[in-house]
């Protein structure tokens, strides 16, 4: 089975090295645990290894994607310039309107784009516009065989729920993904700094850890300490 590699140092050896071609993943975690930088160090691997991605944004600009991405060193403009990296940015006008060209469009722009890696961020305003649970449901795993029927490799990244941070908000990413990576934060008992984790609960067609690790978001992106403890 191909593997493509993530780029975050410690978890593609968490992984047995890298996500299985094909799989779509779902990252999770509250704010502020690096979901968004995630998904772009994913695609700036691919990047860097020739490879044609796709970016879709339900949420920032191009301009402050490019510029996020250029915190860690990753320069996307080359990449854009040479119809590498599609970066794709949803008006939340009418979002519902766009969602629907999207699911129409998409398997399309992926054939003719040759993409092999494509990241969604975030998910959860997709869910959101949705009225009701069997039509949020619905849009969803129609939305995900989409994206299975193309082959690309994706990362989805979500949101968590405020009851129970081992789950998304809606509880639906977990069982279109093939794949699920949750980051979070925890307390030592003594009330010190916060800790930022990381740990698979789920990745199809291949082994991996399951072990809680500790991880930091550095200059150069998410580096995962896989062979240290949480404390």
């Amino acid at each position: 089975m191909e593997l493509l590699k993530t780029g975050i140092i410690g978890l593609d050896d968490m992984i047995l090295g890298g996500i299985p071609k094909g799989h779509i993943v779902a990252v999770m975690g509250p704010p502020g645990t690096g979901k968004s930088t995630f998904s772009l160090q994913f695609i700036y691997t691919g990047l860097k290894n020739n490879e044609n991605c796709i970016y879709l944004s339900l949420e920032e600009s191009e301009e402050n994607i490019i510029k996020t991405a250029s915190i860690y060193g990753w320069d996307m403009k080359p990449y854009i310039t040479n119809k590498k990296l599609a970066l794709v940015n949803l008006s939340t006008l009418n979002f519902k309107s766009t969602i629907d060209r999207v699911e129409n469009e998409l398997p399309n722009l992926i054939k003719l784009f040759h993409g092999t890696r494509f990241a969604i961020d975030p998910i959860t305003l997709y869910e959101m516009i949705h009225d009701s649970e069997p039509e949020r449901r619905n849009h969803l795993f129609n939305f995900a065989r989409l994206i299975k029927e193309t082959g690309i490799t994706a990362v989805i990244t979500s949101e968590i729920s405020k009851e129970n941070p081992f789950y998304s908000r809606y509880g639906l990413i977990e069982y279109i993904a093939d794949g699920v990576i949750i980051l979070r934060q925890v307390r030592p008992a003594d009330m010190s700094a916060v800790t930022t984790v990381i740990e698979i609960s789920k990745m199809r067609h291949t082994d991996h850890s399951k072990e809680v690790k500790p991880y930091n978001i550095t200059k150069n992106g998410i580096v995962v300490h896989s062979g240290d403890e949480v404390f």
